[in-house]
């Protein structure tokens, strides 16, 4: 089934029977070239990418739950390419290359809104550490500008310009970042990978991972054996706890972030924001909500959810820049399970165990990463070489110390990012 406005159209004038579902529900079988652990936007661009760009179709995706239930369900959904340093910048502008296309490629309206981001800057450092970065970006070949405050206040002219703590003094912004739909981000890859003749399995939770002689050979799930030649994880916060199946040790603490929205508004916001100062990012959704968040809350956790001393740490934040949400009702909040690293960057890697395959660590960047990941952890698994634009994001260098990538300068160890 293809999508399309006549479609739509005709479905809308015939009681809309036409429509089919998404995606089929199928029995899982008892062997695989490749099982993919983990239902969310990383393992379902992988599975969509090993059988549109390489050809494996004989593909497992395996969830514990429902697809899309995780973190790609649990985000702010920003889409931006304003990385600075060598290895992130690559990937992430590999990334929204993909992104930019996706929606054509999938034939799936992911609702990709190229609206711009402004990251604001508040005294002469975090001028000059703007400028640093609009270059490097530039040099990248993204694009990037350096706003002065009139700029910027003829964009948001709501902000709190002359806040006497944090003054805004202008802004570094991509005009090809924006935000895309996140569930419709999950359920696009899902209907082109399952077209393409891969197993989507839900409710299916991987209990062990066998290994026979340094090798991988299976999973153990609540359905079943299932065998496979090439086992490759995509579990994001749980990565820890899966990987341990395995016997294995991963460089990665999991933390909550949550996020909120607030009850719809009358348009205001326009582009993504962000405060320098609090760490605040915010967006307005199509229903008109104000979608916002800001740090971690700081305590190792698999729990979904947050604490009050961070909620209202961000609604300070949050009003302190845009005085005018002050008066906005809260609508709901949720937390997503982040699994950090010591650098703040990923992991795309083999694993010591042949035939494992590691994609982690995505700390803050996870859902602006999905295409970017699921492409290059595709080719990854399917030639055993990294892709190009993903060549840094090595395990070793965590042992090494070599290649580590810092990207927010706080220091390459856990707690920081």
């Amino acid at each position: 089934m293809r999508f399309s406005g006549w479609r739509v159209l005709k479905e809308g004038l015939t009681g809309n029977k036409g429509w089919g579902p998404q995606w089929r529900d199928p029995e899982p079988k008892r062997d695989y070239d490749v099982v993919i652990i983990g239902g969310g936007g990383h393992g379902l661009a992988t599975a969509y990418y090993l059988a549109a760009e390489h050809g494996i179709t004989n593909v497992a995706v395996l969830e514990k739950g429902y697809l899309g239930g995780g973190n790609v369900g649990r985000n702010t959904t920003i889409v931006r390419a304003n990385y600075y340093l060598p290895g992130n910048s690559e990937f992430y502008s590999h990334s929204l290359r993909l992104w930019e296309g996706l929606e054509q490629e999938l034939n799936y309206n992911a609702m990709m809104s190229q609206r711009g981001i402004l990251n604001l800057y508040h005294n002469d450092g975090q001028r000059d550490a703007a400028v640093r970065r609009g270059n490097s970006i530039i040099n990248q070949g993204d694009d990037a500008e350096l706003l002065n405050r009139d700029q910027v206040r003829a964009l948001a002219p709501y902000l709190n310009f002359d806040n006497n703590r944090f003054p805004i003094m202008g802004a570094l912004m991509q005009r090809r970042a924006g935000t895309a739909r996140h569930d419709a981000v999950a359920w696009g890859f899902a209907r082109g990978a399952d077209m393409r003749g891969v197993d989507l399995i839900q409710n299916c939770e991987v209990t062990g991972i066998d290994v026979e002689a340094g090798k991988v050979t299976g999973v153990q799930t609540s359905r079943g054996v299932i065998r496979a030649k090439k086992v490759a994880l995509a579990a994001a916060g749980r990565s820890g706890q899966v990987a341990a199946m395995a016997g294995l040790t991963l460089p990665i603490e999991s933390h909550v972030l949550q996020a909120f929205v607030s009850e719809g508004v009358k348009p205001l916001i326009d582009q993504v924001i962000t405060f320098a100062e609090g760490h605040l990012y915010i967006s307005q959704s199509d229903k008109g909500g104000l979608v916002f968040g800001s740090y971690l809350d700081f305590y190792s956790s698999y729990a979904a959810r947050g604490n009050l001393p961070m909620v209202e740490h961000t609604m300070e934040n949050c009003v302190a820049m845009v005085p005018a949400v002050s008066k906005a009702r809260l609508l709901r909040s949720w937390g997503g399970i982040m699994d950090m690293t010591p650098d703040g960057s990923p992991i795309i890697d083999h694993a010591p165990i042949d035939g494992l395959y590691l994609n982690c660590g995505w700390c803050y960047g996870g859902f602006k990463a999905t295409p970017g990941s699921g492409n290059a952890y595709a080719h990854l698994i399917a030639t055993d070489r990294p892709h190009g634009a993903a060549a840094w994001f090595k395990l070793d260098r965590f042992r090494s110390g070599y290649g580590l990538m810092d990207e927010e300068g706080t220091g390459a160890q856990h707690n920081l990012h």
